[in-house]
């Protein structure tokens, strides 16, 4: 059975159990006040003539039972008086007297009342036998039972007028049910069309199609169930893009690392076969196997940065960070790198205070600044290389300027990628020559909860902006790993 008519089905059951109860008790009450009504009104007759047609002496006041008896003919109810000994007093007439339980409650000075057959006495002198509603009340003189007032009224008066309300409130019930039957319809209807909504929705996700915008309608628990099926899509969407991100990523990897790998591989190939074929005269062999040396070591060093990019972009590094003396770091990095820039041109100046507090990963810390200074010697030639050091609020500050030549707005914002190059003809060369230098910078910082910015303009030079927080204001894995994700999808977002 489809929902709708179930719903249908509910809503009439309910309003017709509410119906069919409402009719019934309003039967009853309207039965139970018509018999009280009538029981009333004959008690009211009997006090009457009790106070105006029975004599002190026991006898009856017959012209005014007479003139009683027509005026209430035309209501149908007449009236009798029974002596002590249960015999008709009035009217004149043979009669069967008042059944034994009645009169002996009534001996007892109760007024009794019922419905039942009674012969109830007639103008023509002949009692007749009907179905009525009766009322005795019974008059003491001194202590003794002196009569006994009868009234009787016929039930088919009252019984016509309850038949008639039974009709009406039948004819009620009808044109409710109809009416809640249609009712019943347009509410199963609009709880219906809300799930339609969601089911259509849901075979919309099925199908692959996440973009399904669903308004929440109401605070009722469809309403809810609309709002989480939307935030399951908005999930599910955001889940499909990452999976399509790291996808292309994966694509884009694969083709950098082939890239990369391929140049080195095809000389030490081409080198080999040189030496097995004895196509390399005796004075080369030396420097051929010391070239496939640097290109072995070359790929050695592609797949340990490829090894140590992943597992600091997934955090599966452990930081073992101290609080140290960054000013002597500074100036071992500047001796190691002297004899490189002196080969380029470069000067390097080192502007930093002689206790110069960080809090890090010492070996990582000195990663980052070697691999940012290299950077700075790689991209210039007959310039200067300018490092400065300082310690801010709660952190320690670093920046390395370069007059070299610059980079492009485009090529600023891909800079972290993996594999770029700023420079392309630069990709054979010994500084960096994998193009994942600064793609590791950047994880370090992130991982170290720090920040690092990059300004640079075309043949004017580059600027690196660094800043370690000190152990007070570290901020904890949790947070790092959401700063990490964040970053990674804004520059998904840049990249699209």
């Amino acid at each position: 059975m489809k929902l709708i008519y179930q719903q249908m089905l509910s809503f009439l059951a309910l309003i017709i159990v509410a119906l069919t109860v409402v009719s019934l008790l309003f039967i009853q009450t309207t039965a139970s006040s018509a018999w009280d009504n009538n029981f009333r009104q004959l008690a009211g007759f009997t006090n009457s003539i009790e106070q105006h047609a029975v004599l002190n002496d026991g006898t009856v006041n017959a012209p005014f039972l007479d003139n009683s008896q027509q005026i209430l003919a035309s209501q149908q109810i007449s009236f009798g008086i029974y002596n002590a000994k249960n015999q008709m007093g009035y009217p004149q007439q043979k009669q069967q007297g008042i059944d034994k339980k009645s009169w002996r409650k009534l001996k007892t000075g109760e007024d009794v009342s019922y419905r039942g057959w009674v012969e109830v006495p007639s103008r023509n002198g002949k009692a007749e036998l009907k179905q009525a509603s009766i009322y005795y009340r019974p008059v003491f003189y001194s202590g003794k039972l002196v009569y006994v007032i009868g009234a009787f009224a016929p039930v088919k008066t009252i019984q016509a007028s309850l038949a008639k309300t039974q009709r009406n409130v039948f004819i009620g019930f009808v044109i409710s049910a109809i009416a809640a039957l249609i009712l019943s319809y347009f509410l199963a209807q609009v709880q219906v069309r809300k799930i339609n909504r969601l089911r259509n929705a849901t075979h919309e996700v099925a199908q692959g199609n996440y973009d399904v915008d669903l308004k929440s309608s109401g605070n009722d628990e469809i309403g809810e169930l609309t709002t989480d099926f939307g935030e399951m899509t908005d999930a599910l969407k955001a889940g499909r893009e990452e999976i399509k991100r790291q996808e292309d990523r994966r694509r884009q990897f694969m083709a950098d690392a082939a890239h990369e790998m391929r140049t080195p591989l095809t000389t030490i190939n081409g080198l080999l076969e040189g030496l097995a074929y004895d196509a390399i005269p005796e004075d080369m062999r030396a420097k051929s196997i010391e070239l496939m040396r640097n290109e072995t070591g070359r790929l050695i060093r592609l797949v340990n940065e490829n090894l140590d990019y992943e597992k600091i972009r997934s955090n599966q590094i452990i930081l073992h960070r101290t609080t140290f003396n960054g000013s002597e770091d500074l100036h071992n990095i500047v001796s190691q790198l002297t004899q490189k820039s002196t080969d380029a041109g470069d000067v390097i100046k080192l502007d930093t205070p002689d206790d110069l507090s960080v809090y890090a990963d010492h070996d990582r810390f000195v990663q980052v600044i070697f691999n940012i200074v290299q950077n700075a010697i790689q991209f210039t030639q007959n310039g200067t290389i300018t490092i400065t050091a300082r310690r801010g609020y709660h952190q320690s500050e670093f920046s390395v300027s370069d007059t070299g030549i610059g980079m492009t707005a485009d090529q600023v914002k891909n800079i972290w990628e993996r594999y770029y190059k700023a420079d392309p003809s630069r990709k054979n060369t010994k500084y960096g020559e994998s193009g994942l230098g600064m793609a590791i910078v950047h994880q370090l910082m992130q991982v170290h909860g720090g920040k690092i910015d990059v300004e640079s303009k075309q043949d004017v030079g580059t600027t690196f902006r660094l800043s370690f927080p000190d152990e007070d204001a570290a901020p904890s894995k949790q947070d790092v790993a959401k700063r990490q994700a964040k970053s990674e999808s804004d520059h998904a977002s840049d990249k699209a």
